[in-house]
């Protein structure tokens, strides 16, 4: 009986550990999308450009092809974690390979921009006949399916929002599946008491999902050298400036190397477990934690997905308490998903 007893008192303990984006589900689908609407218009090109013996409509074609892939590169990624969601191996989950494919599409981007950038420098070197209304044409049908496409992420498209204005002020979030819900609360006396705690999130603060983030910006890419083609086609062949096209090759190379970068940072300082410049969430912590007599004596705190946190807090005291009482104090974040307690009795 007491086995049996024990056994049940370990199975509440456990918990699991996923950590995806609050619309994982939704990104997904709208990727996939996107991936077909791209594959369908890439299939189309090539025909038609073959059909009709048109090198522009093939060329976009299989550009449109390196488009489909580096969005596959994010379907993929959203695929893999809901998959592996539930896998042990995993030790905080798999919510940050959303990050991982957003480091991967970065780079991606930051490789495209070169190659633009060095076409262009090619053509304003050695200018070549441009046949402006097919050229026309084609960028139009890209704009089109760019801005089709844009529209389809833009809904999944996350902003970076600080976790300072989750709603436990104004939504009425007073911490409900946050106090009674402490899987983790064992203690260890002796040196220190410790205790980890998974909060399950009913509700989730908003931040910035760098998968989804990486998708859009390789539409928006893609549509922002289809304006600026427009732009120079039409300039051109109205006034024969030939150089103008290659100069917006090299601007629309330089804008989204600046895009790329601010991904691969921001994606990056995820996977490296960066706290971000402006994030308020460890000084939001020592507030809700500290008093004069408990001292936070270390602390460590990291992304683990999509608007979830995990923290590791080490209290000095001289009259401690069980590590449920300091996680209470902490129910009103939301954002962490994950907390792990020390509490040792100061000397």
């Amino acid at each position: 009986m007491s086995a049996g007893i024990e056994k049940a008192g370990t199975n509440a303990l456990e918990h699991d550990h996923i950590f995806l984006g609050a619309d994982h589900a939704v990104n997904e689908r709208r990727i996939w999308l996107v991936i077909a609407l791209t594959a369908v218009m890439m299939v189309a090109e090539i025909a038609a450009g073959t059909a009709y013996g048109s090198m522009a409509l093939v060329a976009d074609g299989w550009h449109m092809s390196t488009h489909a892939s580096a969005l596959l590169i994010s379907a993929l990624a959203y695929l893999f974690a809901r998959k592996q969601a539930r896998n042990p191996r995993f030790t905080f989950g798999t919510g940050k390979l959303g990050d991982l494919a957003g480091f991967a599409s970065a780079i991606i981007l930051a490789l495209i921009a070169l190659l633009m950038a060095w076409e262009s420098w090619l053509r304003l070197s050695n200018p070549v006949p441009i046949g402006f209304a097919q050229a026309i044409a084609v960028a139009v049908i890209g704009l089109a399916v760019n801005l089709a496409s844009a529209w389809l992420l833009g809904g999944g498209h996350a902003h970076h929002h600080g976790h300072h204005a989750h709603g436990h002020h104004a939504h009425g979030h007073h911490a409900h599946g946050h106090h009674a819900h402490h899987h983790g609360d064992h203690a260890h006396h002796g040196h220190g008491a410790h205790a980890h705690d998974h909060h399950p999130q009913d509700h989730h603060a908003k931040r910035g999902d760098n998968n989804i983030r990486a998708a859009y910006l390789h539409v928006m890419a893609d549509a922002m050298t289809s304006v600026l083609a427009i732009a120079a086609l039409t300039l051109g062949s109205l006034y024969g400036w030939l150089w103008l096209d290659p100069i917006m090759g090299i601007v629309g190379g330089l804008v989204i190397a600046n895009w790329s970068w601010s991904l691969m940072k921001s994606s990056g300082g995820v996977l490296l477990d960066v706290v971000p410049h402006g994030e308020t969430l460890p000084a939001e912590i020592r507030d809700a934690i500290e008093t004069e007599e408990d001292r936070i004596t270390d602390l460590h705190v990291w992304q683990v997905g999509p608007g979830h946190h995990a923290a590791i807090v080490a209290v000095v005291t001289p009259s401690p308490r069980e590590p449920a009482f300091y996680k209470g104090r902490l129910s009103a974040l939301t954002e962490l998903s994950h907390v792990t307690v020390e509490v040792t009795r100061a000397a």
